[in-house]
């Protein structure tokens, strides 16, 4: 077994050949960087020196994909810009477009949406060149499927995955199928087509739990489904306090967060929902400490609002703080944009409480504010449109809450928020050529 032998050892000459090759077998879904950590030292400074250029550079793209594989996205991209920078007669032109296509990926991890696109165009156009890259391709336009959701394109997004899915039918490329059907849920989501999200979701849960059950895109996969499900027990909890109000109008309905009357087996379906979800995220929360990622900061999120919404306001709180130190220590300015818009929603829920003293209230007050601008700071950093209007709708709320009562600003925030999702769905139309499909 060339993964715990000395059968790669630096002078063979084709040893970086080799562990590039089994890089791109992790990238699938083979074992995890562990195992690149025992080949990568291998090659010791020493020893770099000696490497052909070539072979150094296949280096760098290993070490590079190491860096994206635990987080580390600007080492990544500084590996990937050092082997595109250089020669590209010393490269093949599948290699060129391997770091193209794991470049992209690190910039979309960082929000950043336009660059990460542009290369990974790139990698696509390079990948078509060779009739034997179809399956490269196929995964390629994945990605390429999930920028274009992003940009608000859905049509064009749902076309490309499923043009990779005809390239991948049959094949036992489980990470990229599973991709697939996440990616679906995600963007029917985001229409509202909860029951179908969820359907697209638990596909996408069965394909990655059959090849490897500890996989990090089956804990993201496990959380969204669990955000669903959160948004399913909050239309749900609407309906039930709808009911209450009109059933016991003199007491003035129920409180917020409170579903202790209503129709029992709508209680009983809300119930269930969070449970389920509250599973998910358990086993999502797992998963990512297995693999010690940033990617627990997601879980924990959708966790704290589970909370909020339960009417656990300390306990929400103690989420967003922890989300937001994960996301300092990994410098993950979407989970701290996302830390910071909870902990504004906490802090504002203190202050509609009125619990407490006035000087108790104004220090709420004040700390959703800063929170708020905090949010509205780092969203500006990414390219996340829907981040951002997140980030708006917060700094909204706190202009409106009962202490500050700053309507003009809150009207200019929810403007903002509402241009930013409008911008979404009024992105240019691209064509099929533009797309790479034929």
């Amino acid at each position: 077994d060339v993964c715990s032998s000395d059968l790669l050892p630096p002078g063979h000459p084709q040893a970086t050949e080799l562990l590039l090759m089994i890089a791109q077998w992790v990238d699938v879904g083979y074992r995890d960087h562990h195992l690149l950590d025992s080949l990568l030292l291998k090659f010791p400074a020493g020893c770099r020196r000696k490497l052909p250029f070539d072979d150094y550079l296949r280096l760098r793209l290993a070490e590079g994909f190491r860096a994206l594989s635990v987080e580390e996205v600007d080492t990544a991209i500084g590996a990937f810009d050092f082997v595109l920078k250089a020669d590209q007669e010393a490269l093949e032109e599948n290699l060129v477009a391997l770091a193209h296509f794991w470049k992209g990926r690190a910039h979309r991890k960082k929000g950043e949406y336009e660059t990460a696109f542009v290369e990974i165009v790139a990698a696509r156009e390079l990948a078509q060149k060779h009739r034997e890259n179809a399956m490269f391709t196929a995964v390629i336009q994945i990605h390429e499927g999930w920028i274009l959701f992003q940009k608000g394109l859905k049509k064009e997004a749902l076309q490309l995955l499923a043009h990779a899915e005809t390239a991948l039918k049959g094949s036992d490329h489980y990470l990229a199928l599973g991709n697939i059907e996440s990616a679906r849920g995600r963007i029917v989501r985001r229409s509202g087509e909860y029951a179908k999200a969820l359907e697209h979701f638990d596909r996408a849960i069965a394909i990655y739990s059959a090849a490897d059950p500890n996989h990090r895109n089956l804990a993201r996969t496990l959380v969204n489904a669990a955000y669903v499900k959160r948004l399913l027990a909050l239309q749900l909890r609407k309906r039930i306090d709808a009911r209450a109000r009109k059933t016991r109008p003199a007491r003035g309905g129920n409180q917020p967060g409170s579903t202790s009357s209503g129709p029992p087996g709508l209680r009983a379906r809300y119930q269930e929902l969070c449970h389920e979800a509250i599973l998910q995220l358990q086993r999502a929360r797992a998963i990512y400490t297995f693999h010690n990622s940033a990617g627990i900061g997601a879980v924990i999120i959708n966790s704290g609002y589970l909370h909020l919404d339960r009417g656990d306001i300390d306990r929400a709180a103690e989420e967003a703080m922890e989300a937001y130190r994960i996301g300092c220590e990994k410098n993950d300015q979407i989970l701290m944009a996302r830390a910071r818009v909870l902990q504004t929603a906490t802090e504002n829920a203190k202050v509609e409480e009125q619990v407490g003293e006035d000087v108790d209230t104004a220090l709420h007050a004040s700390q959703a504010k800063q929170f708020s601008e905090e949010a509205l700071a780092l969203a500006k950093h990414t390219e996340n449109h829907r981040l951002l209007a997140a980030a708006n709708i917060a700094r909204g709320m706190t202009a409106a809450n009962e202490f500050f009562q700053e309507w003009d600003l809150a009207k200019r925030c929810a403007s903002e928020a509402t241009d930013l999702i409008g911008a979404d769905r009024k992105s240019t139309r691209l064509n099929s050529s533009h797309l790479g499909i034929s």
